[in-house]
């Protein structure tokens, strides 16, 4: 019996966060005997990984011989922004329920892409359930240590420079490592209308008026939503001056809110005045993507204490919360 074609010049296409599309070209001998495709799907060996810790189990698919491109798909075992290897088998079911099947194909890798914006609605769409009732805020502020800001006045003639957002949050982010921006808060404490006195960043912060980073001049993106195996949630969201380059980015990748009605962050006009409110049940951390110059606010030391523990920085998402995750990988 004549062996099995073994594929070769393999080639992935329409890749997303959790699916691919596969084919390759194969000797058209003993073609018709093709009955089932093995297709051995494995994420790639990070160099710098803990040699003890579990690794993924492989992944080896059975699928039915289709006409190719076949689509690959699965959320249980394909994560976004993701680099993986795949390798595929021809093969031949036998009458007794065993396979003939070829040589291995070369191996190629390829990486999956970054949440869509349908699966960013997902995402925001669970947030809103959990946002709460409005509360009113005046300013949104900067903590950092004191050396920023001297940085800041010394060798930016006072300007804050945008920089490329950190990884933390979902996994599939399409604006973690990608998007420059400023990072800003503007949640209040509940019983004083302000901002709290305490600091996971720093003992110094900048306090700027809302009306001077958000305002009709202004487009507004939801970016993420997550947690780090705790009680309380973060949504980030993008501030973003009209037709800037920040705008356009986030135009391509992230879902737009109405800065007039939405459930985390607004700008309203009432009687002749910009009102702005924050949802109260969630931590808002907010990204602006232009420069900002300290001097449209100021700059004083907290009367708080400074809660390292509090940071987000790269801080990795829980999995396993029901509340902010969607079925596609995390």
């Amino acid at each position: 019996m004549e062996e099995l074609p073994v594929p070769h010049n393999i080639r992935i296409c329409n890749i997303t966060c959790d699916s691919f599309k596969i084919l390759w070209d194969m000797d058209s001998k003993s073609k018709d005997r093709i009955t089932h495709y093995f297709i051995d799907l494995n994420k790639k060996e990070n160099k710098n990984s803990n040699k003890f810790k579990h690794k993924d189990v492989p992944t080896k698919l059975v699928a039915k011989a289709v006409p190719l491109p076949m689509t690959v798909r699965g959320h249980w075992f394909l994560s976004p922004r993701t680099e993986y290897t795949v390798a595929v088998q021809t093969a031949s079911k036998q009458v007794d329920g065993d396979y003939v099947v070829s040589e291995w194909s070369e191996i190629v890798e390829f990486c999956t892409a970054d949440y869509s914006k349908v699966h960013l609605t997902q995402l925001l769409e669970k947030a809103e359930v959990i946002a709460g009732r409005m509360l009113k805020f005046s300013v949104f502020y900067r903590n950092q240590h004191k050396e920023y800001f001297d940085y800041i006045r010394e060798h930016h003639g006072n300007i804050m420079q945008p920089s490329v957002k950190d990884n933390s949050g979902s996994h599939g982010s399409p604006i973690s490592g990608k998007l420059e921006g400023i990072f800003f808060s503007c949640n209040t404490e509940f019983n004083t209308g302000k901002p709290p006195q305490d600091s996971p960043y720093g003992r110094y912060k900048v306090e700027i008026p809302a009306e001077k980073l958000f305002n009709p001049n202004s487009n507004l993106y939801f970016g993420d939503f997550y947690c780090m195996y705790t009680a309380y949630h973060y949504v980030i969201l993008v501030i973003a001056p009209e037709g800037s380059p920040g705008d356009e980015f986030c135009k391509q990748r992230l879902p737009q809110l109405d800065i007039r009605d939405n459930k985390f962050l607004t700008c309203i006009e009432e009687d002749g005045v910009l009102v702005f409110r924050h949802a109260q049940d969630v931590i808002l951390e907010v990204i602006y993507t232009d420069p900002v110059d300290l001097c449209l606010g100021k700059v004083a030391e907290i009367s708080g204490h400074q809660l390292m523990s509090l940071s987000t920085a790269n801080a990795k998402k829980d999995p396993s919360c029901k509340t902010c995750n969607i079925s596609v990988g995390r």
